[in-house]
């Protein structure tokens, strides 16, 4: 795949050269890139044999940064990325997960609504407005469900399980399952060996 571009894709497009793919890594289309902006040397890196599947979309500003550890699987993510996201190795992210490390929109309602007409006056109607990036952490063997949503500044503990449709607006810690809109833990887990890693 020299050229970046995926056998028997579906999508014209092609990888762009700064995405570092692991030994065995899998992107099953380049349409994933089809909102990917960023500019660093490195912005994406998928770890060995990780896999992104159908339905994921890497909409990434000028200076975000994705990584993905070995053995991960995306199956229908959509990252939203403006700043950094660190997904661990083992992971299991169920369809539909959205992973946001900023609102792209001002909490301020006034400040949200010249915001919105701002836009509305333009030719270009693509919203791109990076306001306060906080980085997404995941730790490894994580488990999140579908339809979750993992918002701004969030840190999710390594072996942990996230409910489906749960809404994580706050630090899980290792070990536990966690659900609900807002997600709360609602059970521990034990440790299992050799999980690490």
């Amino acid at each position: 795949m020299t050229d970046r571009k995926i056998p028997n894709d579906w999508h014209s497009g092609c990888i762009p050269e700064n995405v570092l793919l692991g030994d065995g890594a899998y992107v099953e289309t380049s349409y994933s890139f089809h909102l990917f902006r960023s500019r660093k040397d490195t912005a994406v890196v998928l770890g060995e044999s990780s896999s992104t599947y159908i339905g994921c979309m890497f909409d990434m500003g000028p200076e975000a940064v994705l990584h993905v550890g070995t053995f991960t699987l995306l199956n229908g993510l959509w990252l939203i990325c403006d700043q950094r996201v660190s997904i661990g190795t083992h992971c299991l992210l169920s369809w539909n997960v959205v992973i946001m490390d900023n609102f792209r929109a001002a909490e301020d309602v006034a400040a949200r609504r010249r915001m919105l007409e701002a836009y509305a006056a333009t030719r270009n109607r693509q919203l791109f407005a990076p306001v306060n990036p906080r980085p997404v952490v995941i730790g490894n063997n994580v488990w999140i469900g579908f339809d979750c949503c993992i918002l701004p500044g969030v840190h999710i503990g390594e072996g942990s399980i996230i409910g489906a449709r749960s809404v994580v607006n706050e630090d899980i810690p290792a070990y536990c399952i966690a659900a609900g809109n807002p997600a709360r833990v609602v059970r521990a887990l034990r440790q299992q060996e050799n999980s690490s890693g």
